[in-house]
Parts: structure tokens; sequence; C-alpha cells
């Protein structure tokens, strides 16, 4: 059962306070398949992982292309807190996602918008349709009380 934005958004901001709980900037991502299914969710991991792709959106691809067997997510909308950065940006058009929905724009990295419109460049053989702001309020909330901890 497809549900709405807002509802597949929670479950990405569900992600983003665990993220918050482990110390990690708390950003958090869903991967929702055309049948409306949650089929991957990642939060924000790369100090946890040592891992400098550990953003939210890469593991909820990953998790999603396992689940599937298929790297190629035809079809699927990514749900996430923070507007992607590039290496972000650059895996949903490898991945082929349909639909990037996401909360909060990110205005000193965010390639989706606020510092390039990335996934509208005529040169890649994919577009993506992107719908931005949905639950920003929350998100940049979440955001700005884990960084005002870390002062």
């Amino acid at each position: 059962m497809i549900r709405s934005d807002e509802f597949y958004m929670h479950r990405a901001m569900d992600q983003a306070h665990l993220a918050f709980t482990n110390g990690e900037v708390p950003v958090g991502a869903v991967v929702v398949d055309t049948q409306g299914e949650i089929i991957g969710a990642g939060h924000n991991a790369p100090l946890a992982s040592c891992d400098p792709s550990g953003h939210a959106e890469v593991r909820a691809l990953r998790e999603a292309g396992q689940r599937l067997g298929n790297y190629r997510l035809e079809g699927c909308t990514l749900f996430v807190t923070l507007e992607p950065c590039m290496m972000c940006a650059g895996t949903m058009v490898h991945a082929r996602i349909a639909r990037l929905v996401y909360g909060a724009p990110e205005p000193r990295t965010g390639m989706v918008e606020s510092k390039a419109n990335l996934l509208a460049q005529p040169w890649f053989n994919h577009q993506i349709e992107i719908t931005g702001g949905v639950l920003a309020v929350p998100a940049k909330r979440l955001l700005k009380q884990f960084f005002a901890e870390k002062r």
C-alpha cells in the first residue's frame, strides 16, 4: 500500500534518530518500492563504519539493492531527511531511482537544489523527479540539536 510522503519521511526520521543516538550526523533514509514497501533503510554511519561512503542514502540504496538482487532500483523512491551531497546524488542516478523526496535543504553541500542542480543535467542518461521540503522543520531541528550538543 502506497502511503503519503510524510509517512515515509517519518520512517527516514526514525533512521536519523538512530544516527543521532550513535553520535553520527542525524540523517536518515528509506527506499520505497512501487508497491509502497520499504525495501531499504539507512542512517549516517561513516564514523562507526570507518567508511566515507557511509551516508544514509548510500546505506539505504545498498540494502534495497541487496534485497532486490539488483543495483538498479527502477521505479523506487528514496526518502532522505537532508538534501543529498554530490556522492549520494550520483549514486541515485546509477541506481535509477525514479523519485527523490528530501526534507531539509543543505545550503553548504546540497547538490540537488541548494548549491547545484546536479540531477537536472542533460548529460545523465536518467532523470529523477524531485520533491523537497517534506518535514523540513523537524529534520532541520534535529540537525541543529545535534550540532548544538557538539559545541
